[in-house]
């Protein structure tokens, strides 16, 4: 957001008050505009605010009007108290204010600033996407950056997602005509989206012709929610902590033991796995984040502390209908307390919540017994990752201290908790080379149970 007093005079305290009322715990102050002096205001405010970042750089519309002394002090800048990126830098020739060669040299000049400060950049690009990447290719910095306020097509999109860039989305979305960029919104990875104000300018709809503030950008998070099958608490969520990711804030989240993701409620019991899944963001990636929820844990957390957390949550959300016994780990390896809880859902609120789990179907396996009759008991569901259509593949993606008897045991699982009266959901992980029709056929035609294909690297 900008947020200069040129621009909200005396109002602005109110402003910055109604974006914290509105549920805005950060806002990133880009100080662009007006040359090294809105960059200096944009420092100032941050610095005066403990809940605002800045950005600083010179604008594109700037070009024309700076000289080495500017670039000499916005370097100076870059090292200044809670400045987090460098922009808004690019190209605009939309409006040509500054000669489009000149836009183009500072623009190089201030990516080798932000190179050699180590800042992600935050880009204004208008009408000249070709020259924009031409430009970027030449070296964009290694903390990488955001396009700002993009309204581009998913093509465009595209483009910048393959150089490692986030896009960040504006009240545009919101619009009627705004189609083109609606359809790229529903391409971008999660884990690539912000979202934006841009305030003073391009108020979402319902305040669309007034005068944008930082408040308004629930509005987007419910119309990008709308779009990508969300809530928009999710979408707020996921964006902070992208944003954390890219200009380095401090992290506003702790640990997850319950956590709400749509209508659901999950509960994260454990990060021990029974397999080694190649795909799974902590092997992969090293990564325990889900759609915005850490889910790393220190150790197993007790029962009691499992009950509090379900209990907060569903006090939270009047909107939630399932509950998920899943974490990112294998639930079963805590069979009691998996059923415990589950039980005491069922004695309290008897059959308000659709009762799931989520497993890698190993759990008679490792028990040593049928357990479905026991899920059966407190549970109404078992999503099963069933991941390959055959031993060679499974034990491949999969790879487990149970070798070839692994596969056999999941597809046994799944017939089991079939036999014991659960609803069975086989699912399997859209791995690149990986035959999910192939999978599918399994599911369906040899154990007959619902088959369902989950993005890879888009946990939840």
């Amino acid at each position: 957001c900008h947020l200069e007093r040129q621009t909200y005079g005396e109002e602005l305290p109110a402003v910055i008050a109604r974006a914290r009322a509105a549920g805005v715990d950060r806002m990133i102050a880009i100080g662009a505009s007006g040359g090294v002096a809105g960059a200096r205001e944009a420092v100032a405010l941050a610095v005066a605010h403990a809940d605002i970042f800045a950005v600083v750089g010179l604008h594109p519309h700037e070009s024309a009007k700076v000289g080495d002394a500017d670039l000499a002090a916005l370097a100076e800048l870059c090292a200044a108290a809670k400045v987090v990126g460098l922009g808004e830098i690019g190209l605009d020739y939309h409006y040509d204010f500054a000669p489009r060669e000149v836009q183009r040299a500072w623009f190089t000049r201030e990516l080798a600033l932000a190179r050699e400060r180590d800042l992600p950049v935050v880009l204004h690009t208008r009408e000249a996407h070709a020259d924009t990447l031409a430009i970027l290719d030449q070296g964009l910095p290694a903390a990488g950056g955001v396009v700002h306020c993009f309204t581009g097509t998913a093509a465009e999109a595209r483009d910048f997602l393959a150089r490692g860039l986030f896009l960040s989305i504006p009240g545009v979305v919101t619009f009627r005509n705004a189609e083109p960029l609606r359809a790229a919104v529903r391409e971008i990875p999660l884990d690539r989206l912000l979202i934006e104000t841009d305030a003073p300018y391009l108020a979402p709809i319902p305040h669309r012709g007034k005068r944008n503030e930082p408040a308004y950008v629930v509005e987007t998070a419910r119309a990008i929610a709308a779009l990508v099958g969300l809530h928009a608490e999710d979408v707020g969520r996921i964006t902070a902590r992208n944003a954390e990711r890219l200009f380095r804030l401090p992290a506003s989240s702790s640990p997850a033991l319950a956590y709400l993701l749509r209508d659901g409620l999950y509960l994260n019991l454990t990060n021990r796995c029974t397999l080694a899944c190649t795909f799974c963001p902590k092997v992969e990636r090293h990564d325990y984040w889900l759609k915005g929820h850490d889910l790393r844990l220190h150790g197993d957390p007790p029962l009691t502390e499992l009950e509090a957390a379900l209990a907060h949550e569903l006090g939270r959300r009047a909107d939630v209908r399932e509950i998920v016994f899943v974490g990112l780990g294998e639930p079963t390896l805590r069979l009691t307390e998996l059923c415990a809880l589950a039980g005491g859902v069922r004695a309290t609120h008897g059959q308000r919540y659709r009762l799931r789990l989520d497993t890698d179907g190993l759990a008679n396996l490792v028990h040593g017994r049928d357990v479905t009759p026991e899920l059966a008991r407190v549970l109404d569901a078992v999503s099963v990752s069933l991941n390959a259509a055959d031993g060679e593949t499974y034990a491949r993606l999969c790879p487990s201290r149970y070798g070839a008897a692994a596969w056999a045991a999941v597809k046994g699982f799944i017939t089991a908790a079939k036999r014991a009266g659960l609803a069975v959901t086989a699912s399997a992980v859209t791995v690149p080379g990986l035959d999910i029709d192939a999978v599918r056929r399994v599911a369906e035609e040899e154990l007959g149970v619902t088959f369902r294909a989950r993005i890879y690297q888009q946990l939840g």
